[in-house]
């Protein structure tokens, strides 16, 4: 072999291990690189994690329940009638004062004639109508104050009765605790509104009603829900029915 075709070989054996060695680099760097993503990855998720954690303990650390609520803690109960009517409300929610208008002079006869258990769940899916000032969950932590004074029932009309516009700041909290005041709450009732007491569990509440709902006002009547004609709020008609449909 001559010495010019020897030189080609060793040549070409050069570029031959050059090409290894650079592919061979190429994989080192897509192994780290990999490696690397994944312990970013790992990283975002323990951060990500961790957070959740802080918040969903924060929330747990600042709830208290209200000692007369039922229903794993979501609702207060009027009434011991046999059938049980939950209602889920929000106190920012126009369809729900309608609702009210038409039913409630009939929910307070079942309930005086001991055919029902009226349990009100006050939920808060329209602080976003109240321009930041989270009117729903002030008001619905304001009726859990009442409900701990005693005055539920009365507090539940009296903020229907002084129900803000939608898109408004709602009422602010010296009107809530004037509107207490006029039924009979006190300090105690003052202190929990200024405090926000039962802010977070406003916000419990509503994220149960979430999770199995979509709107307000929702009824169940024993269990199952009482829509009404076309899908509409149920008449007081069709509530009266219903109650009497499940008493059997």
């Amino acid at each position: 072999m001559s010495k010019g075709n020897r030189d080609r070989d060793r040549a070409a054996a050069r570029r031959v291990v050059e090409q290894q060695k650079a592919a061979e680099r190429r994989r080192q760097v897509t192994i780290w690189t990999s490696v690397a993503v994944v312990a970013v990855l790992v990283v975002a998720g323990l951060i990500g994690w961790g957070v959740l954690s802080r918040q969903e303990s924060s929330v747990a650390s600042n709830l208290t329940t209200p000692s007369v609520a039922v229903d794993d803690g979501t609702a207060f109960a009027v009434g011991t009638g046999p059938v049980v009517v939950d209602l889920y409300e929000d106190f920012m929610c126009p369809i729900c004062h309608e609702f009210e208008n038409g039913a409630a002079t009939t929910i307070t006869q079942l309930i005086a004639d001991k055919k029902i258990t009226a349990r009100y769940h006050p939920v808060a899916i329209l602080d976003r109508a109240s321009n930041g000032t989270e009117y729903s969950t002030r008001s619905a932590g304001a009726a859990a104050a009442a409900a701990e004074g005693g005055k539920f029932v009365e507090y539940h009309k009296i903020l229907y009765d002084n129900q803000p516009e939608e898109n408004s700041d709602g009422l602010d909290n010296a009107k809530l605790i004037e509107l207490g005041k006029s039924v009979g709450l006190g300090d105690d009732f003052a202190n929990a509104v200024n405090n926000g007491t039962y802010k977070a569990w406003a916000t419990k509440v509503t994220e149960t009603f979430s999770a199995r709902y979509t709107g307000t006002p929702t009824i169940l009547v024993a269990g199952k829900q009482l829509q009404g004609t076309n899908g509409g709020i149920p008449t007081a008609a069709q509530l009266t029915a219903a109650v009497e449909a499940a008493a059997g």
